[in-house]
Parts: C-alpha cells; structure tokens; sequence
C-alpha cells in the first residue's frame, strides 16, 4: 500500500518522530507526541523522487484542468516546485505574510486571472496556513482546485475548515496510516497506541 510505504520512508529517515514521554511543542503552543517534518526527505533523492512521483499520480486522479500549482511557505514550495517541473506547469508560492519592501507581494511568481491553482502543502494539522495562502490566492481572481499534500494530521478541526469552504483535500498518507503502521510494526505498545488515539480527538489538551 503506497501509504504504508510512504510512512516507513518517513520514520527510517525521521522525518516522522514519536515522542509519547517528552512531547513536541509546535508553534501554535500544542503539545504533540508526533513531529513529521517532510523537508528531510529532500536530502534522499530516492525518497524524495518516490514522493514527487505518488503526489503526481495522486493528483493526476483526482484533479482536472490545472493551469498553475502554488506552494505554501516555506516547507510547501520544494514539494510544489517538484510536482509543477513534472506536470509541466507554472509555478507560484505563497508567503505567510506579504513582503514589507519592494512589491509588497504575498504572491512571488505570475498568477493569471481566472487561473484554476491547486494548492501543495507538505503537511497539514489544523489547516489554518493552508485556508490563508488560498484566500490569497482567491483574492487575485482565481480558482482553487483543492490542496494535496504529503501528511496530513487528520484533525476534527481541519476537516470541519476545509469543508466549510468547500476545498477539496487529498494526501499520500494521514494519521490513521500511521497508526496502522506502527500497531502492524510493533513499533509502538498497544497502550501507547490507544495514547495516539485519543491525542488526535483533542490535540490542544496534553493529558499524558
């Protein structure tokens, strides 16, 4: 199964770490049992062209009539930048914040009106930079496809904010697959597993 396969490439080259004693502190102030940091894989070629390959193919299935493809700041724009050299398609990205200084852009490259953009992410959580390099997008006229991404948190709250505005979402693999693979793996206790579980219901409340 090429999500399986994807999640044993991350973890042997920890770009997936588990943590369950000494949790992650993101930025948002979350504590997690789980970092995935994507932009490792970039520094394994084989990995790191077997990801591009299943991105193209993913979306290839699942989307039409692309005209450009925009990478979200920062960890979005190699993963973007692989996929567009392969569709042969132009090539945005999208910044947190608009520039201070020269253009003020938001936006770095050429996007045309009308333009049917799908969105690259190297992983999603809660969503929340996703939906507001979209709305970007959507403020220079254009449409959104929908997003694709490597790793996706699977959270209540994602799910419920792409929904809300209707954004197509697609990945390689999610935490249901990680689960999956460390129980399968032995990797991880049953209890331990049970932790994960129950973590990804409410990630805003460390309770280990």
């Amino acid at each position: 199964m090429i999500a399986q396969k994807i999640i044993s490439s991350l973890i042997s080259i920890n770009s997936i770490k588990i943590n369950l004693k000494n949790p992650f502190v993101w930025a948002s102030g979350w504590k997690s049992p789980i970092y995935c940091d994507n932009r490792i894989s970039l520094s394994y070629p084989k990995i790191r062209d077997d990801i591009t390959a299943q991105l193209v193919s993913k979306i290839k299935s699942s989307f039409d009539k692309i005209d450009a493809i925009a990478g979200v700041a920062t960890a979005g724009i190699p993963q973007a930048s692989l996929v567009a050299k392969e569709l042969n398609l132009p090539l945005v990205y999208v910044r947190s914040t608009a520039k201070k200084h020269g253009m003020k852009n938001m936006i770095e490259g050429e996007l045309k009106i009308n333009s049917n953009v799908l969105v690259i992410e190297d992983l999603i959580s809660t969503g929340g930079s996703s939906l507001k390099a979209i709305d970007a997008i959507k403020l220079r006229k254009c449409n959104i496809l929908g997003l694709a991404c490597i790793f996706n948190y699977s959270f209540e709250i994602s799910k419920t904010n792409f929904k809300s505005n209707n954004i197509k979402v697609v990945n390689l693999c999610n935490y249901y697959d990680l689960i999956e693979f460390v129980k399968t793996n032995k990797i991880i206790s049953s209890k331990e597993i049970d932790f994960l579980k129950s973590w990804r219901k409410n990630p805003g409340k460390w309770i280990n």
